[in-house]
This record gives structure tokens, sequence and C-alpha cells, in this order.
């Protein structure tokens, strides 16, 4: 699923490909979105033929510029939705909220750590994003939470070179 995704956006984003760094852009771009984060940018490199090294460092840095707003920011950003008179506001607000209390256990029982392999290990719902806003709302501790996160980006960019560029196939 996440392959057809990063794949429409690659498409949808083509017009970028007539830039000098085009492809470097869509994969950096991909690379910061919720959801999608250094997974799916690594999965657009791929597509786009980058070099895995070029590709890794592409992805990590544009999955860890939105990590420290999230830590800090995330909070008021939250409280402003909530008592916004936007239904759709609200409506995000809601979606989040549901998405920290679904996951805050495997953080809250395990504190750094727990945040450490929430990012780190690529599974649909993880990733720095959603880490970093549990860590948010638990008002773990910024400096440490923001280490943990690197940790996890670290991990997770990892795992997914392995899977998105073969190298396990030229392992073995």
């Amino acid at each position: 699923m996440v392959e057809k995704i990063v794949s429409g956006l690659v498409g949808l984003m083509g017009g970028f490909l007539a830039l000098p760094f085009g492809k470097q852009l869509i994969v950096f771009i991909i690379s910061l979105m919720p959801i999608l984060e250094l997974r799916g940018g690594l999965i657009a490199a791929a597509l786009l033929g980058l070099k895995p090294l070029e590709s890794y460092i592409i992805t990590i840095i544009g999955n860890i510029i939105p990590v420290p707003f999230i830590l800090w920011f995330i909070t008021k950003i939250l409280d402003f939705m909530r008592n916004s008179k936007s239904k759709k506001l609200n409506g995000i607000a809601k979606w989040l909220d549901k998405k920290v209390k679904k996951h805050k256990g495997q953080i809250e029982k395990y504190g750094f750590w727990g945040l450490v392999f929430f990012v780190g290990i690529p599974l649909p719902g993880t990733g720095a994003w959603t880490g970093c806003l549990i860590a948010a709302v638990l008002e773990m501790d910024r400096k440490k939470s923001f280490i943990a996160a690197m940790i996890g980006i670290i991990m997770a960019s990892i795992i997914m070179m392995i899977l998105s560029f073969g190298l396990l196939k030229s392992i073995i």
C-alpha cells in the first residue's frame, strides 16, 4: 500500500524532474511527510533510481527536520485545534488524540527505549511524527525524546535501506 501511495506522489511531483535536483527534491519532500517519512522517501528513491548513500542522507535529513517542531510545538497546536470552531480542525485533533491513545502505552511503559523502538521499527502507524507526538503529549523530556527519535530514525533508515534497495539479496 505504501508503495502505491509513494508511486502516486512521485507521479504527482513529476514536474520536479525537470529541475537539476528534481529526484532528490521529491525524495526529500516525501521524507518530510507524516506517515510516509523516510520509509516512503527511500521507496521513492529506489523507484527514481537514486544511489543508496545519497538517498540515505536525503531521507534522514528530511525525516529529522520536523522532529524538534513536533516536540516543542505540537501540544500548543493541538490545544488550538481542539478549541477551534472549525469542525475540520476539531476532527484532525480528535484523530491525532486517538492515535496517541492507541500507541502511548508502548512508549509510556518503556520510556526512552520505547520511543526509540516505536520510531525505529518501520511498521504502519509508527515513526518519528507519531512517536514525537506521543512523547510531547506525555510531556517526556524533550532533549531525551529528540535523541530517542534520532536513534529510531537511524534504526528505521537501516532497515528500510535493506528493504528498499534490496541490499539483503546482495548480502545473502
